[in-house]
């Protein structure tokens, strides 16, 4: 890779800063002071500093972000905050994007990415990755709804909902549930308590695949998947 690109793309500064730095001589490899941007580099290998500062390549970010009500999943918006907004700088400059949207007045589990591959393959029919939610429902649910969505309901659409896991955590006028589906369709939870007379009053995401929401992440705040999250997003990708 080119060292000017190399830079530019981990936001040091756009080309025409970039060449500025070389030129002022900030810039070295391996030791050795470079003032030609088209120097190619190994990332792995080469030691690339600028003022200094080791400069470590990333090609793609994965976070992790606990999603607040009131933000919409989507990369940018002229009229309402996104998640994307919520991140660091830093990321941003990837143009990372959410992995499936939750709506607007949905909290908790969002993967952010800038990895095109991973993100089709955590949100395709045929990969059955499972997603678990947590939801307070308006309605009493039963043994009956839990028979019905196993089977699959109706919301609307040419097929029947795949075969979804309902458990019941509190049952009455209000009630408290976690499902877990296995495709991603629009307003896909509500929809299908709706067709079972029901209404969502609260949802939040609680996983996606073998990744889990970090009880410690406060809503709004993120962080980098770990190792383990990591090595399933490569499994995921393998597969």
């Amino acid at each position: 890779m080119r060292l000017d690109k190399m830079l530019s793309n981990m936001g040091i500064g756009t080309r025409k800063e970039v060449k500025a730095m070389l030129k002022k001589k900030l810039v070295t490899v391996n030791d050795e002071i470079v003032n030609n941007g088209s120097k190619h580099v190994d990332s792995e290998t080469d030691v690339v500093t600028v003022s200094g500062e080791k400069i470590v390549y990333e090609k793609y970010i994965y976070l992790m972000l606990h999603k607040p009500a009131g933000i919409l999943s989507a990369t940018r918006d002229h009229h309402t905050s996104t998640v994307v907004d919520l991140v660091d700088p830093y990321f941003q400059h990837f143009q990372p994007f959410p992995v499936g949207r939750l709506d607007k007045d949905t909290e908790g589990l969002l993967l952010l990415t800038n990895d095109g591959d991973l993100a089709h393959r955590l949100l395709s029919p045929k990969k059955n990755v499972e997603k678990t939610y947590f939801a307070t429902i308006q309605g009493r649910v039963t043994e009956e709804d839990i028979q019905k969505f196993k089977t699959g309901v109706d919301i609307g659409e040419n097929k029947l909902t795949k075969p979804a896991e309902l458990v019941i955590l509190r049952s009455g006028a209000i009630s408290e549930i976690e499902l877990t589906i296995t495709e991603g369709k629009f307003h896909q939870v509500k929809r299908m308590f709706e067709a079972v007379g029901k209404k969502v009053t609260y949802l939040k995401r609680l996983r996606m695949g073998e990744i889990s929401l970090d009880s410690v992440l406060q809503k709004g705040d993120y962080r980098r998947l770990n190792e383990e999250e990591l090595a399933y997003c490569e499994e995921v990708k393998m597969a």
